[in-house]
Parts: C-alpha cells; sequence; structure tokens
C-alpha cells in the first residue's frame, strides 16, 4: 500500500471517531454532518484494513455505501460509480 493510500485510509478511520456522535436515527444533526459521519462509519473498517497492510472486500464496500443511500437519501453509491467510471 503506498503512503498516499494510507493516508487517506487514516483520514477515514479518523473522520469515523471524530463523527461518531451524529451517527444513528436519533441524531438531530443536519443532514451533510449526519451523511459524512455514516459514509465514515461505513467505510471504516476497510479503513483499518487497508493501514494494516491487508486487502478488504471493495464489493461489500461498495454495498455498505448502497445503505447508506437508503438510509439518508443520498446518492453516494452512484457517484462513486460515475467517479470510477473510464469514460470521464
Amino acid at each position: 500500500m503506498s503512503q498516499q493510500e494510507q493516508l487517506l485510509a487514516f483520514a477515514v478511520y479518523e473522520i469515523r471517531l471524530l463523527l461518531a456522535g451524529h451517527l444513528g436515527s436519533q441524531s438531530t444533526s443536519e443532514l451533510p454532518v449526519r451523511a459524512a459521519a455514516h459514509l465514515a462509519y461505513a467505510l471504516h473498517n476497510e479503513a483499518d484494513t487497508a493501514l494494516r497492510g491487508n486487502i478488504f472486500d471493495a464489493e461489500q464496500a461498495i454495498e455498505r455505501l448502497g445503505a447508506v443511500d437508503r438510509m439518508l437519501g443520498t446518492d453516494f453509491q452512484d457517484r462513486f460509480a460515475k467517479a470510477t467510471t473510464s469514460e470521464a
């Protein structure tokens, strides 16, 4: 894993910790803050796995983006697909 990938994984993991108080259906935080919290939470295990130098299942992680989308009405999964398509 490159130092760039490690840095990004570290950021996702730390953002998840910072936003932990904004998770859950009882949160009264604004939608963008809740969405950021849930996005980071959905991927923090993968970030930890990457930081430890291991491989994670990207397809399962992408499915978790869909779960966040269904919960909050976001479009992370679709935006990820568009951002990673080779037709840019």
